[in-house]
């Protein structure tokens, strides 16, 4: 267990809807992966709804467009809508530190 998970804080818990493999929904997927990739697994719940698979699913929390990510907890829920490739707006909207930048 990371220090940060012993001293209380509460897990990261994420939707990630996307419309099957579409080239947004895959780049959705691999900038989510990229933003998270510094973070102790143990501080990050993640769940991907395919819509295609399960349209009431999305349609049930207002899911309209694809790729949609939700922040559900810790309050306030956050959603950010798109290839989430800007790092620090995502990471601003999921109240997290921003991953390091690659040098070289």
């Amino acid at each position: 267990m990371s220090k940060r998970a012993r001293d209380g804080q509460r897990p990261l818990v994420l939707c990630l809807y996307v419309g099957g493999d579409s080239p947004n929904s895959m780049l959705a997927r691999r900038n989510l992966g990229a933003a998270l990739a510094h973070l102790s697994p143990d501080l990050v719940s993640l769940e991907i709804v395919d819509v295609l698979q399960d349209p009431d699913r999305a349609l049930s929390v207002g899911v309209i467009v694809t790729p949609t990510l939700i922040k559900v907890s810790p309050p306030p829920e956050r959603r950010v809508i798109g290839t989430l490739h800007d790092a620090q707006l995502l990471a601003a909207s999921l109240g997290i530190d921003s991953p390091p930048v690659p040098r070289g």
